[in-house]
């Protein structure tokens, strides 16, 4: 997923850059609105909007936004009055978080706004994965077969596979994974992971479809 951070605070915006990038997802950086206003339409996936810009008020550049684009934007801002809140709201924002902000639970609302945005999956999507032809994951039946045979995963691994396999090809921190499946972010489930990673392995024969990123965690090899 790609972040557009509008931010002109550099000592901020390096920092938020940094924790998003831990958690899995890509950024760029806007200093102002007129520059902002060039990468919206550039794959982004959710906006990071600041009030306090230097050429142009938020609020301003939050209504220009929306007037161009659905993308999901979520006001970060110190501006803690209820009018600013209904302003930002009513210019097209879909969250407002006010600074100073727990970094997690800013995480949380990117990802509420942007489960929200997604059009919902027709049964195709859910119910096809193949890994050349042998692997077939079937995320409504919340099943995984091998050569047509039922592969028996526990709940929490098969969480794992769901997971990487709603972001095929694509590297998945460890981070991200113990936050969706454990729904917690103590690093002190990194073994557990890998342990269950390890069975998942074992049980499918390891027929490589979920590939180790070495620094970064686990990847689900596309067909």
């Amino acid at each position: 997923m790609r972040v557009l951070i509008v931010e002109d605070d550099e000592r901020v915006a390096a920092a938020l850059e940094a924790f998003l990038a831990r958690s899995g997802y890509a950024t760029v950086r806007a200093s102002d609105g007129a520059q902002a206003l060039t990468l919206v339409d550039v794959d982004t996936e959710v906006v990071l909007l600041d009030l306090g810009l230097p050429d142009v008020d938020g609020i301003d550049l939050c209504r220009r936004i929306r007037g161009r684009s659905d993308v999901p934007i979520v006001i970060v801002t110190a501006r803690n009055q209820v009018a600013e809140r209904i302003k930002g709201l009513r210019a097209g924002a879909d969250d407002f978080v006010v600074k100073p902000y727990d970094v997690h639970e800013l995480l949380a609302r990117i990802e509420a706004v942007t489960r929200r945005s997604r059009p919902l999956r027709t049964e195709a999507d859910t119910r096809v994965l193949l890994h050349d032809g042998s692997v077939h994951i079937d995320l409504v039946a919340r099943e995984v077969r091998v050569d047509g045979a039922v592969v028996g995963l526990t709940r929490k691994e098969f969480d794992i596979v769901g997971v990487l396999a709603r972001y095929p090809g694509v590297a998945v921190p460890k981070e991200r994974l113990i936050r969706e499946v454990w729904n917690t972010d103590w690093r002190g489930f990194g073994h557990s992971l890998e342990v269950h990673v390890a069975a998942i392995r074992r049980k499918t024969g390891d027929r490589g479809f979920i590939e180790t990123v070495r620094g970064v965690g686990y990847r689900l090899a596309e067909s």
